[in-house]
């Protein structure tokens, strides 16, 4: 024990398996003003003792892609605010989060930063940090807004293909590339081609093939390759690495390989939804309930699924997030707007999964032979917090990281929704067969899950300023 570690340690994790992107060690973690101070065997004792009995101790996982209380146009709203959000995602083993503060056309990205603040202040009980969503990069947002703001901590943007309201185009796209790379910032890009999605849905609602399961036949692969290739071009023109968010499909994952071998900076996130489910789930017949899966992209076939799970396995995936976009599907405001069954095109987009995603990895992945468990840690904890300046504060367990902790209990559980902590009505998953859940989920040093109950507090959660990305090169700024 060094001299110059305080003494008693505030809490001691005793007889872990610890477990890092790139090491798995036997050993005690200590642990004083929340942070990490020292690794090693028979430590002495602390004020506080947690014994994870020889289990996986794996960081805090770090969700860099998920919806909260996002703005929404009536009755629309999403399920979670950060209140419930966060709550989940502690269960879940989930200790920092990364949400959008979206920006509106004809408004500026610090009104919607300050909206943001708003709406999460007092509510989250874990860490947090912001994405910015960039719907109308005007001149001055281009030259002195982004700028200001990637200086004030906000180091990293979403760029829409799609979507009314939030739709780039290439121009568009390029200047903000540009920006990106000029000021280090790390710029993310949902790749889907909005033209061909939106003459594929005017032909099938014309047809009247409106059920949801039509969703996935209005978003084929064709139209996320295409964009993914785009999207990969532009920034190869601009010269900036760019991160393609929720890669759903075998054909998009070509074009990110063919770029890796190119040597393009190109780096790749993809869901539980895009490993678990198929077009199948989105129903195959007329039935409504398949509006539950409606997200976009789509869930793809098997031989997608399979793609996906070697991406994850060799490396080709750098994030995997949950991409937790919640809507209920009872009552007025999620998946049946003012309570009537919809065509497909009206059916709002998005899953829940912030509480599911890590267990779903552990046990498919992981427990089944999928994926090592220190890939697992590199893809859930280390990559996000390095993808977005938060390293190495967050993402390890090393001296000075904060004790964000995860205790993993190995057991049978049949997935329910009645089980999770969201304020959804559903889980996709329901039903699905896992075989681990967070024993201990610690937050800076303080349990917030015991295995049985969410003992966390709103307001505790802290707003992060994120850095640069330490996995982008940083002599550009």
């Amino acid at each position: 024990m060094s001299p110059h570690l305080p003494l008693p340690l505030e809490l001691v994790v005793r007889n872990g398996v610890v477990v890092t992107a790139s090491d798995t060690i036997r050993c005690d973690i200590g642990v004083c003003n929340g942070r990490i101070v020292i690794l090693g065997e028979n430590l002495p004792r602390g004020e506080r003792e947690i014994d994870a009995a020889g289990r996986f101790v794996t960081p805090g996982g770090v969700d860099t892609h998920c919806h909260l209380a996002q703005p929404m146009t009536p009755p629309i709203r999403l399920a979670d605010d950060f209140e419930s959000g966060t709550r989940s995602a502690a269960c879940g083993g989930t200790t920092t989060i990364i949400p959008f503060a979206e920006q509106k056309r004809g408004g500026t990205l610090t009104h919607a930063l300050e909206d943001y603040h708003a709406r999460a202040e007092g509510r989250a009980s874990i860490d947090y940090a912001f994405h910015l969503i960039v719907a109308d990069p005007a001149q001055e947002a281009l030259n002195e807004e982004i700028p200001r703001l990637v200086a004030q901590g906000y180091s990293s943007f979403k760029l829409y293909m799609t979507y009314p309201g939030l739709r780039l185009d290439d121009r568009q796209l390029l200047e903000l590339l540009a920006v990106a790379k000029k000021h280090g910032a790390m710029a993310m890009v949902h790749a889907e081609n909005s033209d061909s999605i939106a003459r594929l849905t005017e032909s099938l609602t014309a047809a009247g093939l409106t059920a949801p399961r039509f969703h996935a036949a209005s978003r084929p692969m064709l139209v996320e390759r295409e964009a993914t290739h785009r999207a990969i071009s532009l920034a190869e023109l601009v010269d900036v690495p760019i991160l393609i968010v929720h890669v759903s499909s075998s054909e998009a994952v070509e074009q990110i390989r063919y770029a890796r071998a190119r040597g393009l900076k190109v780096f790749a996130e993809t869901c539980p939804q895009y490993l678990l489910l198929t077009a199948e789930d989105l129903g195959i017949d007329d039935d409504y309930s398949g509006a539950k899966c409606v997200c976009s992209p789509p869930p793809r076939d098997s031989s997608s699924q399979q793609a996906i799970w070697n991406g994850l396995a060799e490396g080709l995936f750098t994030v995997f997030s949950s991409d937790h976009s919640p809507f209920v599907f009872d009552g007025t405001s999620g998946k049946r707007p003012g309570g009537k069954e919809v065509a497909f095109p009206y059916i709002p987009n998005g899953i829940p999964g912030i509480e599911t995603r890590l267990p779903l990895l552990f046990s498919k992945g992981v427990l089944e032979g999928r994926i090592t468990i220190s890939r697992f840690v590199e893809l859930t904890a280390t990559n996000p917090a390095k993808a977005y300046g938060l390293y190495p504060r967050k993402g390890t367990i090393a001296p000075g990281a904060d004790a964000d902790i995860v205790v993993w209990d190995e057991r049978p559980i049949v997935l329910r929704n009645e089980m999770l902590h969201h304020a959804c009505d559903y889980t996709p998953y329901e039903g699905m067969a896992l075989s681990a859940w967070p024993a201990y989920t610690l937050l800076r040093g303080e349990v917030v899950w015991d295995g049985l109950e969410f003992i966390g507090r709103p307001g505790n959660g802290r707003f992060l300023r994120c850095g640069l990305p330490a996995l982008l090169p940083q002599s550009r700024r």
